[in-house]
Order: structure tokens, then sequence, then C-alpha cells
């Protein structure tokens, strides 16, 4: 049995944090000017365009550095060096002004690249090695950040718009502060209290001292040899047919639930509410509360029952939210948004739970740098596609939006249902006897 407790001990905390911190930038730097910004810099189209762009460009990147990432020396290093250079992009995207538009909307592009990679690609490493067996619960409490910077998008916005009817200029910079100097706090956190590993620092793996430190040492050297020789090699990830059947799901959801959350101000707003009411405030805010107990809610059940139980949950209530969206009136969609958000926060726990649970610590990081690039291609163009379906009738038109996210849940459904976590424990047998490894411990969490 997995622990359920979230006692993580001080550094743990710290991680816990500065991955936290990471998201909200992700968000705020990401998906805000979609939202919130979008008709001073091109356009919701454009501007999801560009984010798909980009996301496929740090795809690239993950990919390359996934096979050799076992041995990279110091991976908390490398994601404070992408944290600050994302925030010198995002310093960008703050004060370039809106007549700059072309400059503006490069300097997006590449806060897009880093902050996906910094934040969704190392810092997901990082929680792997420090909470291998308690990465449910990390990461159902880590995604809360979704919902909450999604609902400062509301006052967001009106700090950018507040003074535009006296002196016509948009108070970008002034909104954005708040945002930038937590970001910077959590990159300082990570810097000072973080490393590759809880035992480089006094601690232990899940914060579990049942073990004495002189084991806790030898495991994490023992670990740290064996990912420089892993079995699972690009080559033997990709023709794993499992591999495919819960990445897919994963990237499905992240589909839906990203591509809906940058067009969140549109949907709502198609049934009359302006987003400077106390209308639109209300049903914003009521989305971040579901969103922050779901991510929470599916986390624990991530870590209790496994993961694939916990995505299974995660796809019907993607299924439900597109039948009750699909309806077309307003209490449908508050249906359909409450399943929404349940599973949207969660969706990005899957990629570090799944990865750690049905692979060995020592093939972790391996694993995780393709499937991560794999749930983020289909997480890049979910915007575009959600944008392209919100607008195709001029007017914002919530139901075939809906209408996608509902068939990615039923796709998702199937491949999870064919995905069996005894078979991923046999090939993974079957290479290591080739390799020549000891097949002594069975992999955590196969069921």
């Amino acid at each position: 049995m997995q622990k359920k407790s979230i006692n993580f001990g001080f550094r743990g905390w710290m991680l816990v944090i500065y991955q936290f911190l990471a998201y909200v930038a992700f968000v705020a730097f990401t998906n805000w000017p979609m939202n919130a910004l979008a008709d001073l810099y091109g356009g919701a189209e454009k501007l999801s365009t560009i984010y798909t762009l980009a996301i496929a460009m740090g795809i690239v990147v993950q990919l390359i550095l996934s096979r050799n990432i076992g041995k990279v020396k110091n991976i908390k290093a490398l994601g404070i060096f992408l944290g600050v250079i994302s925030m010198v992009f995002a310093l960008g995207v703050m004060l370039i002004p809106a007549s700059m538009q072309t400059l503006w909307q490069a300097v997006y592009f590449l806060e897009c690249l880093f902050v996906v990679v910094w934040c969704t690609f190392i810092i997901g490493i990082l929680i792997g090695q420090w909470f291998p067996r308690r990465k449910g619960t990390v990461m159902g409490i880590v995604t809360i950040a979704f919902p909450v910077s999604n609902a400062l998008l509301g006052p967001f916005a009106g700090t950018v718009f507040a003074n535009m009817a006296t002196t016509h200029i948009p108070n970008v910079a002034g909104a954005y502060m708040p945002v930038f100097i937590a970001s910077c706090i959590g990159i300082v956190i990570g810097a000072i209290f973080l490393k590759d590993y809880p035992e480089q620092c006094g601690g232990c793996r899940d914060n579990d001292h049942t073990i004495t430190p002189e084991e806790a040492q030898a495991m994490m050297e023992q670990e740290i040899e064996n990912k420089r020789t892993t079995v699972w090699t690009l080559r033997n990830t990709l023709k794993s047919v499992d591999f495919w059947l819960i990445s897919l799901p994963m990237g499905l959801l992240l589909l839906g639930s990203v591509g809906m959350m940058t067009q969140t101000v549109a949907i709502i707003g198609s049934y009359g509410f302006d987003s400077s009411t106390a209308e639109f405030g209300m049903i914003m805010l009521g989305t971040a509360v579901i969103t922050a107990l779901g991510s929470w809610l599916l986390g624990v059940i991530d870590t209790k029952f496994g993961t694939k139980k916990a995505m299974i949950i995660a796809v019907v209530l993607m299924i439900i939210s597109g039948v009750f969206g699909a309806m077309g009136s307003f209490p449908t969609l508050l249906v359909a948004l409450a399943c929404l958000c349940v599973f949207l926060g969660a969706a990005s726990n899957f990629t570090v739970s799944g990865s750690v649970q049905y692979w060995r610590r020592e093939d972790f990081p391996s694993v995780f740098a393709r499937v991560n690039p794999v749930a983020n291609l289909l997480q890049a163009v979910g915007p575009m596609i959600i944008a392209i379906l919100l607008f195709s009738k001029g007017a914002p038109d919530p139901a075939a939006p809906f209408i996608c996210v509902g068939i990615c849940g039923l796709v998702s459904l199937v491949l999870l249902l064919l995905f069996k976590p005894g078979r991923v424990k046999e090939t993974d047998d079957k290479y290591r006897t080739a390799a020549g490894k000891p097949l002594d411990k069975v992999l955590e969490g196969v069921r």
C-alpha cells in the first residue's frame, strides 16, 4: 500500500512549492495571453497557433534530451537554468508593447517553449525521484496551481484594462508583476533547498525514514548507475504497445483540459456573462474550487489505487462533460464545466505518476522523457483545435468543443481498458534478462 499522508518533510515541501509556482508561471504566461490579451496581440487563433508551434518545438527538445537524460549529472541545475530563461522571456511578454506585435509574438513563442520544458518536464523528473511511491498525492497537490491560476484570470484582466478609458494603455506589466515575483521566488527556493535526490541533502525517498541513511545512500548510488544503462532505450520504449496505450490518453486529457482552459472566458461569455461582472467571477471561483478538489481527490485515488484507475475515472468524467456541454443550455453547461474541472487539474498528474508507477525508478527518467513529449504534442494542439471549433460559426459556440472533449474521452477509455500493467512488467523482465540485469525487484504498483 502506498503512503497517503502529506508529511513530505521540509525539503519535500520546498519541492512542492517550487513545482506549484512553476505551474502558476506556465498558466500565466501561456494561457492568460490567449484568454485575456488575444485582441492586443493578434487574436485567439493566432496565439493558439504560436502556442502549438512552441510546444511542438519543446517536444523536439525533450526527445533530444531523452536520449541521454539518465546521464545528466545535475537535473536540478538544468531546471534552474531553464526557469531563469523562462522568466527572462516572461519579462518580454510583460513589457513589449502591443504596437510591437511581431516582436511580442516571437518572445511569446520562446516563453512557451522554455516554460513547458522547465515546469512539465525537468521538475517532473525531480518529483519522480523524490516521491516514487507518493507521486500521485504530490501531483494532486501541485496541480491545484492550475485552477488557482485560472481563477486569477479575471482579476488579472481587470487590472490590465482598468484604466483603458482614460490612458488607452493596457497595464500588462503591472498586472503580471505579482505572478512574476512569485515565479522568481519559486526558482530561488529550488536553487537553495533542492538537489536531484533527497539523499543528497540528508533526506529519504518519499520522506520514508524506515531505512537508515546508509541504506538510502546505497540505493541512490545504485539507481544513478542503473539509469546510465537503462534497458528502456528510445527504441524499446517506442515499440512497447503499453507505452502508447497509456501515453495517448494522458495527451488526450491534456488536449481537452488545456484547450478548454484557454477559452474559458469565451465559453462562459457565450451565455451572456461579461468577464467584468460579479456573476462571471462567481462562476470562475466555483470552477477553481471544483478543479482544486478534483486535482487533490484524483491524486489521492492515484496513490491509493493506481494511475490506471484514476485515469479511467478522469476520462469517464471527460465523456460526461462532452455530453452535457453539447446540449447547449446554461444548466447543462454548469454540469459540463463541473465534470471538466474535476479532471482538468488532475490531467497533468498522470505523466509523472504513470511513468513512476509502471516502470522501475531507474528507468523512470528515460520513460518519462518519452511519455511527456507524446502528451505535450496532443496538449499543444488543444488550444488551436478548441479555438477553431469554438469560433467555427463566427460567434462562440461551445457545443463543438465539448463534442471534441467527449470523443477524446471515449477514445481514451478504450485505450486505457487495453493497457495492461502486468504486460509492462513482462516486457521489462525480457529486456533485463537480455541485458544481464537482475530481476530481484518487482515493479511497484503493478495493478
